[in-house]
């Protein structure tokens, strides 16, 4: 039997906490380690507890979920965040995946959807939620439509410089990118600083969303 997977959840809502951890505690394939109440409170949790995959509301005092999420990307990357929250607009949608999580539900998600997600999650995959996808088809559709795409591009990207945007595509943290090609973090910032720009995205969803329609990666 494989050993369960091991959770934190993070809300500043006290009932909310309780109540997933009871639905998710009867379940044999899942643990839970630990509650947090707000980010902060979470990475440090997650340093001392090394959970599997963190379940993280948005909205919360101290540190907010988005801030949280893209602390652990970079100091944990092996850690796997889904997005747990009532907030469903485009802004909040993008920062949570910008910021690195797998997955965005909403709170008011069946059982059964979220232990898909989880069970994802904890196997490397991405688990979006049918209205979340339409968002990102929409907004790839937005920024890759032809009149854009040819104002965009300002010069050919370099080998570098598409193997990098590869690697970001598969969703690794630029520490893990920096250890996979034997270079320095700070080389591949400058390498995505550079992409952006040729590109003219905002940020690294944007370029990966771009570079997909034009066939670059």
């Amino acid at each position: 039997m494989n050993d369960p997977i091991r959770i934190m959840i993070v809300d500043d809502q006290v009932l909310f906490r309780e109540g997933l951890r009871t639905l998710l505690s009867v379940q044999p394939e899942f643990e839970v380690v630990a509650e947090a109440g707000n980010g902060l409170d979470a990475i440090q949790l997650v340093s001392e507890l090394h959970p599997e995959l963190v379940l993280m509301d948005l909205r919360m005092p101290v540190m907010d979920g988005v801030s949280a999420t893209l602390k652990l990307h970079e100091e944990f990357p092996d850690v796997k965040v889904i997005v747990l929250t009532t907030f469903d607009d485009d802004e909040n949608v993008f920062d949570g995946l910008r910021a690195g999580a797998v997955g965005y539900l909403l709170k008011d998600v069946s059982s059964v959807k979220l232990f898909e997600a989880v069970h994802a999650a904890a196997n490397g995959e991405y688990f979006l939620l049918p209205s979340i996808t339409a968002k990102i088809v929409s907004e790839f559709k937005r920024i890759t439509s032809p009149q854009v795409a040819a104002k965009e591009i300002v010069e050919p990207l370099s080998g570098r410089e598409l193997e990098i945007l590869r690697l970001v595509s598969d969703g690794l943290s630029n520490k893990q990118i920096a250890e996979k090609l034997v270079i320095a973090e700070g080389t591949v910032k400058n390498h995505l600083s550079n992409i952006l720009a040729k590109l003219s995205a905002h940020d690294r969803l944007q370029a990966v969303l771009l570079a997909k329609k034009l066939g670059l990666i």
